[in-house]
């Protein structure tokens, strides 16, 4: 198969991100019958959209708890097993992560602070059209466990066949043990944890990728709602010399590709005797794989080698495309980190591919796509934390720094601002006048 291939001095790596004006018109119309007719307008959508029945007012949006243990048990015993070991891995990773208070105490005598509180309420969005992901419930829910949020609700969209979300999916929110489960799905489902129903209580976040209806909703309801990201097409970078295993490259560009048509895979090699071994590895692995339209498809629209004279000319390809993914199949590439700037997750060595950070690894597969990883990081336990800043002032220490408030806020013309400190003072003041104590307050 051959790949379009450029130079590294020509590359550019630019997603088209316009929106789609009729998109963006359906979620909004979407949104404002949410906000208006809450669960009627939930159910309504939702025969529309993914289960004809549940237009009844018999169908229940919240999935009974039986459904959920039901899901878990009705799944092969290897399943379980290989979900637990991940779920733990995920959980002692976060774990890890952390969060720490900070006090200071000026050379005044002020004291100040940073206190990290968890959020209050969560929403999870769990993907259940063209695939169901577990894995994502997994990572979604577990960090928000572990910073501490006290509820956390799951919305999916259920299936034709059952009317329920996926099982495997429902499998994951019981092993995670939350109970708080919706079968709403698409821009609804993000319009109900934004704006509350009858049912669902509204939530202060909202996490989980996404079709483009979900992630369009997702952009409108933030600042109602604060959300972790606007998920684009997954994507990986493979930085390869020549240590590294062709058929290696070609695996883990399918790997990527398989997931949809928009997924792109990209391989920075540094020379054209890679390239080739690369293109004639892909050719001879694609017949053999279930998705191979798919996989075609995504290669053809987004898939590309670029080639490089050497690893500074392959680190500035990476830094300006700013990927999800990055594998560094190199020699000694732990030496080469420093100069990562813009990447999601960097994985090192042949032995690292990027489905064990999908699935098993333990940090999280939630990351910035479409070029944010220029200003965004993948999502972890900091995510379900907010900082707020202490301030305690003593008199004394109100006193030294008087003056300069006070000027700086009839800088910018705020007089009760700086009333607001003088008031403070005005029996000392007084007695100053006077030549006296001031009175007690």
């Amino acid at each position: 198969m051959k790949l379009r291939r450029v130079k590294a001095s020509e590359w550019n790596w630019a997603r088209d991100t316009a929106d789609d004006l009729s998109v963006m018109q359906s979620v909004t119309d979407i949104l404002a019958g949410v906000r208006n007719d809450k669960d009627q307008a939930l159910r309504a959508y939702t025969a529309k959209f993914d289960y004809p029945d549940a237009a009844e007012d018999s169908f229940h949006l919240r999935v009974p708890a039986a459904a959920l243990e039901q899901a878990w048990h009705e799944l092969p015993s290897q399943l379980q097993e290989a979900m637990e070991a991940a779920a733990k891995r995920i959980r002692t990773f976060h774990e890890a992560q952390e969060v720490v208070d900070t006090a200071y105490e000026g050379p005044d005598g002020e004291q100040l602070g940073l206190v990290w509180r968890p959020l209050q309420r969560v929403g999870v969005y769990a993907p259940g059209g063209r695939a169901p992901y577990p894995s994502t419930v997994l990572m979604d829910v577990i960090p928000a466990q572990v910073a501490g949020v006290h509820e956390i609700a799951m919305v999916s969209p259920p299936t034709k066949e059952t009317g329920l979300p996926h099982s495997i999916v429902l499998a994951a929110a019981y092993l995670t043990g939350i109970k708080e489960v919706y079968r709403v799905g698409g821009a609804q489902a993000v319009a109900g944890l934004a704006y509350g129903t009858q049912t669902i209580p509204r939530v202060d976040k909202i996490v989980g990728p996404g079709n483009i209806f979900v992630a369009t909703a997702k952009r409108l309801v933030s600042g109602t709602v604060g959300i972790d990201s606007i998920a684009g097409p997954s994507e990986v970078f493979i930085v390869a010399d020549k240590t590294a295993d062709p058929q290696h490259i070609a695996a883990d560009m399918l790997a990527q590709a398989e997931h949809d048509v928009e997924a792109g895979a990209v391989c920075v090699a540094l020379s054209a005797e890679i390239a080739e071994a690369v293109e004639t590895a892909l050719s001879e692995q694609l017949p053999r794989l279930a998705r191979r339209q798919i996989c075609e498809a995504s290669l053809e629209r987004w898939g590309c080698i670029v080639i490089a004279d050497n690893m500074q000319e392959a680190l500035a390809v990476v830094n300006q495309s700013a990927p999800e993914h990055l594998e560094l199949l190199v020699e000694n590439p732990r030496a080469w980190t420093p100069e990562i700037y813009t990447a999601g997750a960097v994985f090192l060595g042949p032995h690292s591919p990027e489905p064990v950070g999908d699935y098993y690894a333990g940090t999280n597969h939630v990351l910035p796509t479409h070029g944010s990883a220029r200003f965004a990081s993948g999502l972890g336990r900091h995510d379900f934390l907010r900082r707020m800043s202490t301030v305690e002032y003593q008199a004394e220490t109100l006193a030294k720094h008087r003056s300069h408030i006070v000027l700086l806020a009839r800088a910018e013309g705020l007089q009760a601002h700086a009333e607001a400190v003088e008031v403070r003072f005005q029996n000392q003041d007084k007695a100053d006048r006077n030549g006296s104590e001031p009175d007690e307050e």
